[in-house]
């Protein structure tokens, strides 16, 4: 391989490009990238600080600590959640999409569940999706106590699935085919159990042990929206009853 030639005298001599400046957007966008592709114990100050090239000291500059790192990429990525406009007459179906939809999100960033579980989701992008939420729920005729319940509980359950489907079926192939056949030991031992003593056991073991993650969420979301439809129609009818109501005698 040749020796570098000198840059002749009268011409200028190649300029290092220009470093791109440290801002939180970029921050947060690094972080993003090294929590789906590592994973959420890879992503500390100090890793990220190599990525970006910079000591880990400067990013305190634009960020407080990992804690509010976590904050603010988790709030970035809500904006692939799709809250729906209300529309008369399909509300449940419009409550599933949204649920659906924050499904999505989850499973599409590697342990962005396990940040998610124990946060209330502040950040601007947060807001605005808790405030598109209520509007959509008060819209099926949810009291206030059971639209603002209704709308944690959604979360909860959405967050809390999506915790275990990545546990249930992890990414890889190895931890996959380590699932499957634990599922498989599983459903023989509930199975094998003295059905005298344990006859639900051993009738479910099926349901119980079953990895179709999809069909497990879908099943969830039916038996909390009927719950809430449930509790709508009983405030509607309790509110019915208190107007045909004799006044009460002074």
């Amino acid at each position: 391989m040749p020796e570098e030639i000198p840059v002749p005298p009268w011409r200028r001599p190649k300029k290092a490009p220009p470093r791109m400046p440290l801002t939180q957007d970029r921050i947060v966008v690094t972080a993003l990238g090294i929590l789906d592709a590592e994973g959420l114990d890879a992503l500390s100050m100090r890793r990220l600080a190599q990525e970006l090239k910079t000591g880990h000291a400067s990013l305190y500059a634009h960020v407080g600590n990992r804690d509010e790192l976590l904050d603010l990429v988790f709030d970035i990525v809500l904006t692939e959640v799709e809250v729906p406009e209300p529309e008369p007459g399909r509300w449940a179906e419009q409550v599933k999409e949204m649920c659906r939809s924050l499904r999505r999100m989850f499973l599409a960033h590697r342990d962005l569940a396990r940040i998610a579980i124990d946060r209330v989701p502040l950040g601007p992008n947060g807001m605005v999706g808790m405030e598109r939420t209520m509007n959509l729920l008060r819209s099926g005729g949810l009291h206030d106590e059971l639209a603002a319940y209704g709308g944690d509980l959604l979360s909860t359950f959405v967050t809390a699935e999506a915790l275990e489907q990545s546990s249930r079926n992890p990414g890889t192939e190895q931890g996959r085919e380590q699932a499957g056949v634990f599922a498989d030991q599983l459903h023989g031992y509930l199975k094998s159990l003295p059905a005298t003593s344990f006859p639900n056991l051993v009738h479910l073991a099926g349901p119980i042990t079953s990895l179709d993650s999809d069909r497990r969420f879908e099943l969830g979301l039916e038996i909390i929206i009927a719950g809430l439809l449930a509790g709508a129609g009983e405030a509607a009818d309790d509110q019915v009853r208190t107007a045909g109501s004799p006044p009460a005698e002074s």
